[in-house]
């Protein structure tokens, strides 16, 4: 997963909202759609799912009639979390508490 294709999509108002959403709970693409009627047609959101499935940072599900998408925590969090030891000395110790609790999470899985 490339940093360059994260930033990217971090960029985009709209798909941060959309990030947002899914941390809360999975969609389907028709309710995330839903969440911006007024605002971008149902291929605009398509769109922005799209580039952030491209990104790593949403999976896609298809169930029926349904596709579900879904926010990839460990993807962002891993990638930014990377990111800041390689250009922020001081986060190195964040770094490895971030590890240390994605390996406790896996491990009470």
């Amino acid at each position: 997963m490339s940093v360059d294709k994260i930033f990217e999509a971090l960029a985009s108002a709209p798909r941060r909202r959309i990030l947002a959403y899914l941390s809360k709970t999975d969609m389907t693409a028709g309710e995330i759609a839903g969440r911006f009627a007024s605002e971008m047609s149902q291929p605009a959101v398509s769109k922005h799912l799209s580039l952030l499935e491209n990104a790593g940072l949403v999976w896609r599900e298809k169930r029926g009639q349904s596709v579900h998408y879904g926010l990839r925590e460990d993807a962002l969090t891993g990638s930014l979390v990377h990111f800041l030891a390689e250009v922020c000395p001081r986060s190195r110790p964040f770094r490895r508490d971030s590890a240390a609790a994605a390996k406790r999470k896996r491990a009470s899985k």
